[in-house]
């Protein structure tokens, strides 16, 4: 029992420091590298708990995907890091509200908690048996039947999400040639194919020029 408590508070504290270093960088590159120790953090806790199957989807998905596509694309972005300092103190003010209403909700949040007296027993009574289903299983039957419709709108407001962020960066460039799908469906057959009558002996380039 002494050692998973160890690594529980082990894992948890530097997943909050990692948390904290992800707020207050100043460098993004180092945000996003934060924010890989947080997530490798969580993982190790999710093993502790007995989810291997989360760890190792969080793992897989954020770190391998996310957090790496986050890393390219502050590595590749031309940010003007002075002229964002410059206009965040117009903001200032509507910030400091929206974080104090944030603060308010928590502060009434926490001030409403109340903790059973049968919280105990719960905690300190076994795990049930798993009736032979792994946790990956477990998962997927819960994930699949009782919050399907969830698991539906989580993915929609995912796409949604994507096709926003593919608009938000797409730059038109003068002189570089894009495709128009609707005008080359709009085309016609005598824009797109030209018939011409080769004589033998003469060559497509001295027929056009006569």
């Amino acid at each position: 029992m002494i050692l998973p408590a160890i690594m529980f508070y082990l894992f948890s504290a530097v997943a909050i420091a990692s948390g904290v270093m992800v707020v207050s960088a100043r460098n993004p590159v180092h945000s996003v590298l934060f924010l890989i120790l947080a997530f490798f953090n969580a993982a190790g806790l999710f093993v502790l708990m007995g989810a291997e199957f989360l760890a190792m989807i969080l793992v897989i998905v954020y770190v391998g995907a996310v957090a790496v596509l986050f890393l390219f694309v502050v590595m590749m972005l031309d940010i003007d890091f002075a002229q964002l300092r410059t206009g965040a103190m117009k903001y200032l003010p509507v910030g400091l509200v929206v974080g104090l209403i944030l603060l308010a909700e928590l502060v009434l949040v926490f001030g409403s908690w109340a903790i059973a007296p049968q919280v105990a027993s719960v905690v300190a009574a076994p795990l049930p048996a798993a009736s032979g289903f792994s946790n990956t299983r477990a998962l997927g039957d819960l994930l699949y039947t009782r919050y399907f419709f969830a698991f539906q709108v989580a993915g929609m407001i995912l796409l949604v999400a994507m096709i926003g962020a593919i608009v938000l960066t797409l730059r038109h460039r003068a002189g570089v040639r894009r495709q128009v799908i609707a005008e080359q469906l709009a085309r016609q057959r005598a824009e797109t194919i030209a018939v011409v009558k080769v004589r033998v002996g003469a060559g497509i380039d001295a027929e056009a020029a006569e």
